[in-house]
């Protein structure tokens, strides 16, 4: 590869690191074509951008990025694919269901919205990341529930207390 395309390529990554808050760094060495395709598909469906590179060039386009991925730049060895997605979780989700039929993808790290996650033990840990929404959600529904008990406490409380004084007005003195 000419030193051109070389500054070219780092360029580009580091064009795409910058953008991306959720990046997966994984080992899809040693599959065969067919899982291969059947990865890159699944990929493609979940808005997963899959991207195969060398080890140094991605540590350059790390570099370059202005983002610190701190203890990634140990698991650059070996071969070496990044997945970029949208959705915290989506990747490894993806990961997740992939390997019920296939031992890879190996979770090498990832980095998530500032953080480093190391090893493929991180996998379940990454699964349970709450995206932006759903955490939006949870405080609403949080925020809501002491609401709805006191009305419910007001309504129900009103109800006694008209029949009380329904009761003790049909009394006789």
């Amino acid at each position: 590869m000419k030193r051109e395309d070389k500054s070219q390529l780092i360029e580009s990554l580091t064009e795409e690191l910058k953008a991306a808050k959720y990046i997966y760094i994984t080992d899809i060495a040693d599959m065969n074509v067919e899982n291969t395709g059947k990865l890159r598909r699944l990929c493609f469906k979940r808005e997963v951008k899959l991207v195969v590179v060398k080890n140094a060039l991605l540590q350059k386009a790390m570099e370059k990025s202005g983002k610190d991925f701190g203890t990634l730049y140990d698991v650059l060895k070996g071969h070496t694919s990044i997945m970029i997605a949208e959705q915290g979780s989506t990747a490894a989700k993806l990961i997740k269901e992939f390997r019920k039929t296939s031992p890879k993808p190996l979770l090498k790290g990832a980095y998530v919205e500032e953080m480093a996650f190391v090893g493929d033990n991180q996998l379940d840990a990454l699964i349970a990341i709450k995206t932006k929404n759903e955490l939006i959600a949870d405080i609403i529904l949080a925020l809501n529930t002491p609401a709805r008990n006191v009305i419910s406490a007001l309504q129900s409380g009103g109800q006694k207390l008209s029949g009380v004084i329904k009761t003790l007005s049909e009394r006789p003195e």
